[in-house]
């Protein structure tokens, strides 16, 4: 279990001797101090915040000096409602996020073993030993900033430069994900998925085999079983990065599967998470193709 907490500084103070008590439970509390930070983790638009949160970050982001504000860029469920001056950026054929994998498929050289090249590239360098052992991968948050500069340079068809941050490739395979036109999941089986913790225990096998080996896209299950390979080999080092399965299936789950109305519930998050647990404990009777 991850915890994010947004509190003002007032609070963390408060707070922050109660956590120092217990050392295992302060080291899955992550800090944010505005809205725009819960993006790099999570699928935010899913969110439902109420709207005095939402005003009380605007009014501290107004006090912020125009070099300290970063560039956030509008969710899509509000792009629509832009002014009309906004720039409008056509899509480019090397793009990499905020399409679908078709579209990357289509714009790219013939290979039957097919990876969206921006996870395929941040999955080599996070699979470097050093990387594999950092403490919190997946759980830290980078420069909203340069995480933009570095998805401009991988939809135009750069290789990103990493400059050793492990955390910056972290969070650029999860960004990846959470903006994918469609979840790597597909929208048709968010209803199974959030079905799986209904299911016994003796039908869950599967049932998931069929959900993965039959329904997904042919595109969709090869980028699936690459990144849960690569994520065995981080559980494979929790001892050090404290990343064990239950941990990468909170990270993880709502960046895989989401509705394609409506606003994820809370009721779901824990299906999602369980079903991705399970996806990471059983990869080698899962993924046989």
């Amino acid at each position: 279990m991850v915890v994010m907490l947004l509190l003002p500084t007032f609070s963390v103070l408060k707070w922050r001797p109660l956590f120092s008590f217990c050392a295992k439970f302060g080291r899955k509390i992550m800090y944010v101090n505005y809205l725009h930070e819960l993006r790099q983790h999570l699928h935010f638009d899913q969110l439902h915040i109420p709207q005095p949160v939402l005003e009380h970050d605007e009014r501290l982001m107004a006090k912020l000096r125009p070099s300290q504000k970063p560039q956030v860029s509008l969710p899509e469920t509000h792009q629509a409602s832009a002014t009309s001056s906004s720039v409008f950026h056509a899509q480019l054929p090397t793009q990499q996020f905020g399409v679908s994998l078709q579209f990357i498929r289509d714009h790219s050289p013939a290979d039957d073993d097919f990876i969206p090249p921006v996870v395929r590239q941040c999955v080599e360098f996070l699979s470097q030993p050093d990387a594999l052992e950092t403490e919190g991968i997946f759980r830290r948050s980078a420069s909203t900033v340069l995480v933009r500069e570095i998805k401009s340079q991988c939809n135009m068809g750069h290789k990103p430069d990493f400059n050793g941050d492990v955390h910056m490739a972290a969070v650029l395979l999860k960004t990846f994900l959470r903006q994918l036109d469609e979840p790597l999941m597909t929208y048709e089986l968010y209803d199974e998925i959030c079905a799986f913790q209904t299911l016994d225990k003796d039908e869950r096998s599967r049932t998931v085999k069929i959900m993965i080996l039959e329904k997904l896209p042919e595109d969709n299950y090869r980028t699936l079983k690459y990144i849960m390979q690569f994520l065995s080999k981080v559980m494979d080092r929790s001892d050090l990065n404290k990343m064990t399965s239950a941990n990468l299936a909170v990270v993880f789950g709502p960046n895989l599967v989401w509705p394609q109305h409506g606003q994820m519930t809370l009721s779901s998050i824990g299906p999602i998470n369980q079903f991705t647990d399970f996806l990471l404990t059983n990869q080698d009777e899962i993924f046989i193709i």
